[in-house]
């Protein structure tokens, strides 16, 4: 079969890697891809090849689809769900995994999301919603700190600014509200107290009605150790989670996996995809911080090299609802992704620098260890070059957990480029257990 991913960072460069290992896949493309997912070969489908089309081009991705008779679109991000590319495949009779619109509201918006929560008694942050910055400054300053301020759309991962006082927090939401400081997504601001405990994510795979639920991991959103400096898309993650135990995993599909697809479906908004949780586990028990509607990058490039089951079989059914509870196969070994950025991000950073360090295959040679491309592109001269924020994921997989961090560490020393930046402490709050 012929099967289109779309997207370009380091999720989509997991999704092909996997996708490519299926005996099934004849074809592979990508769009737009980047270097190093130029670079991925399956034993079937050869080298996938990169289209050049931007994932917010819905019209140029359905002509390529309808031309190149696709059998399978897998959609990464969630810009293009958000935007409803999933109703036009559907629409056409396009086979396609992933949300409807409806459904991708569960991440497009927070404050939906949030009221949704709080209607069907789902544990999360109590909260409030705002669209007047003098309202929102009120209530800042009169609640006081901690709290966390969210824009209500989409951010890039980034539209989440944690204020210690009333006064940081009235700050942020006059940067939304009145300054413009995440355009539109940030014209609707949701308000929450700051929860205490411990974050973890759960992805499931679901056909609206049974869950397959994923191996837990464990995100590392701030810039730097010790998680200090601002929030980014997300500096390593590994999986499993040492918080989420068997019976905690119990309570989160019981209390909140559950519960949501049922409120979903009361809603008239049928889930079918990847439903990515993210929790606080607290003393009182899980809460939900977030829900995404796709993999959740990095934590994609953790979990992913953990399947076993061949990933077409399981999206075929959840797309055809004949999804099984026990739907897929995970490897005892844990995984670690470290991810590498440019200098200067989450802000500006410049692109273009040289990465060295490279075989032939866009990989490094140590054991376990692969690299997912997130930032890359090819320079004239055919030398691999930044050309994004997060530019590399390098993910490793072992025996143990330790093992995996000194491999996933290992790979990233033999990788250099000017500005290079990257968290030192990945899983080491697993490791302290």
């Amino acid at each position: 079969m012929k099967v289109l991913v779309v997207g370009g960072g380091g999720r989509e460069h997991a999704l092909c890697w996997k996708l490519a290992q299926s005996p099934r896949v004849k074809k592979l493309y990508c769009a737009p891809g980047n270097a190093g997912i130029a670079l991925t070969r399956g034993a079937a489908c050869g080298a996938v090849e990169c289209v050049d089309i931007t994932q917010e081009n819905l019209d140029g991705l359905r002509r390529f689809s309808r031309r190149e008779r696709i059998d399978l679109t897998v959609v990464g991000p969630e810009q293009p769900l958000c935007a409803g590319l999933v109703d036009q495949w559907e629409e056409e009779g396009l086979p396609v995994f992933g949300p409807t619109k409806r459904g991708a509201e569960m991440e497009g918006s927070k404050a939906f999301t949030k009221m949704l929560l709080r209607k069907n008694g789902i544990p999360t942050a109590d909260f409030q919603i705002f669209t007047d910055p003098e309202k929102a400054t009120g209530y800042c300053l009169e609640h006081g700190g901690p709290l966390v301020v969210k824009a209500d759309g989409l951010a890039a991962g980034k539209g989440v600014i944690m204020a210690k006082t009333g006064a940081e927090a009235a700050a942020a939401a006059r940067s939304c509200l009145q300054e413009g400081r995440f355009g539109s997504a940030g014209a609707k601001v949701v308000i929450e107290e700051t929860l205490r405990g411990e974050e973890a994510s759960i992805l499931a795979f679901t056909d609206g009605r049974t869950l397959a639920v994923l191996p837990s991991a464990q995100d590392h959103k701030r810039l730097g150790d010790g998680d200090s400096g601002p929030n980014t898309g997300g500096m390593g993650a590994y999986s499993p989670a040492p918080v989420i135990s068997e019976q905690m995993e119990g309570r989160v599909i019981r209390e909140i996996l559950v519960p949501t697809l049922h409120a979903l479906r009361r809603e008239d908004r049928p889930f079918k995809g990847v439903l990515y949780a993210g929790l606080m586990i607290t003393e009182h028990g899980p809460k939900v911080l977030e829900y995404n509607v796709r993999f959740g990058d990095p934590e994609c490039q953790c979990v992913l090299p953990r399947l076993k089951s061949d990933l077409v079989d399981v999206f075929e059914k959840v797309m055809s609802e004949k999804l099984e509870e026990d739907g897929v196969d995970v490897l005892p070994d844990p995984a670690v992704c470290v991810v590498m950025a440019s200098g200067g991000y989450p802000e500006a950073y410049a692109k273009g620098k040289v990465i060295s360090g490279f075989n032939a295959e866009g990989q490094v040679d140590v054991e376990g260890v692969t690299v997912f491309h997130a930032g890359t592109a090819a320079n004239a001269d055919g030398k691999v070059v930044t050309s994004g924020g997060r530019v590399l994921g390098i993910t490793a997989t072992a025996a143990s957990l330790p093992e995996a961090v000194k491999r996933a560490y290992a790979g990233v020393e033999r990788l250099t480029f000017e500005g290079a930046q990257y968290r030192k402490d990945i899983a080491a709050r697993a490791l302290k257990r």
